[in-house]
């Protein structure tokens, strides 16, 4: 029986390791992108929200005002 030519078993499993590495890389980048914008417009809404909840119950332009 002869061994196919090509790709030895480590080198196949050297490429399955980068590209399992670069998906994982992908997803992160992605996941910290989809984060940081929901961060950058969900932040000040989420404040006025639980400053609106809070006791004494604030308007909305007391709890917009620096006094």
């Amino acid at each position: 029986m002869a061994i196919p030519k090509g790709k030895g078993r480590k080198a196949r499993a050297e490429e399955e390791a980068c590209k399992t590495l670069k998906c994982f890389q992908e997803w992160t980048n992605w996941s910290l992108k989809k984060a940081k914008v929901v961060t950058h417009y969900g932040l000040i809404p989420l404040i006025i929200y639980i400053g609106m909840n809070s006791e004494p119950k604030p308007t909305l332009s007391q709890l917009l005002s620096p006094f």
